[in-house]
């Protein structure tokens, strides 16, 4: 019996220290795509996933390191895919990933990618229609393509963008990222006053994580450059 209790509580502890989640909250991303690969969930390879996208996007400087961590998220997210079919994390991380190696492959390989980003999309928001983060995905999924003129071959409508914007934010009006990323839009869509209060939204909303704080830092700059 108190061999069971000992082991009972080493494991308890190795839950407790097997935290990716908090590691992303604290910035440190590479730990944390390790201890969530590690395991071995769906969910674990979702976080492993994020974590990495997290890395690419916000710490990596190279192109090749950039391009080498959104491969890392892209296979991580294809495992959680694989362990649960019906893990809507698992699609959402692929789109994540996936639309951000469009820009670093070729352009035969980014067509492709732009519908795999949108079906993974769409999938995410089958199987959880409230997700707000794939609506925004979406939202800029939409505004890309048809900015670049190629929308018509995918379904993409820039009359799309905003009303899935406004809904994440309706869905989650406290997500620093989201106003950001509105923000964002809407400087490209040539609303700069609209731009401005969502960015100085996302200045006044609390920064509870590190990329709370880096999101908040990029819409200060944008909000300085609209001055």
């Amino acid at each position: 019996m108190k061999n069971l209790f000992v082991v009972a509580l080493a494991l308890l502890a190795a839950v407790a220290l097997a935290n990716p989640a908090a590691l992303i909250d604290e910035g440190r991303f590479q730990e944390a795509y390790q201890e969530a690969l590690d395991l071995g969930t769906p969910k674990g390879y979702a976080l492993a996933a994020k974590a990495a996208s997290y890395f690419a996007g916000y710490k990596a400087t190279a192109d090749k390191d950039k391009e080498a961590w959104y491969t890392k998220a892209e296979q991580a997210a294809k495992k959680a895919i694989e362990a649960d079919p019906n893990y809507p994390e698992g699609y959402f991380e692929l789109a994540r990933a996936q639309g951000r190696l469009a820009q670093f492959r070729g352009i035969l390989a980014s067509l492709n990618l732009a519908s795999s980003v949108r079906d993974n999309l769409k999938k995410t928001l089958a199987l959880d229609p409230n997700h707000d983060s794939a609506m925004v995905a979406l939202a800029i999924w939409n505004l890309e393509l048809a900015q670049k003129g190629v929308g018509w071959m995918y379904g993409a409508s820039i009359k799309r963008v905003e009303p899935l914007f406004q809904k994440a934010i309706t869905l989650n009006p406290a997500s620093i990222a989201h106003r950001l990323e509105y923000g964002s839009a809407l400087i490209r869509l040539k609303k700069p006053d609209a731009a401005r209060a969502q960015l100085q939204k996302a200045l006044e909303l609390p920064a509870k994580t590190w990329v709370d704080r880096a999101d908040q830092e990029k819409a200060r700059k944008l909000l300085t450059e609209l001055r």
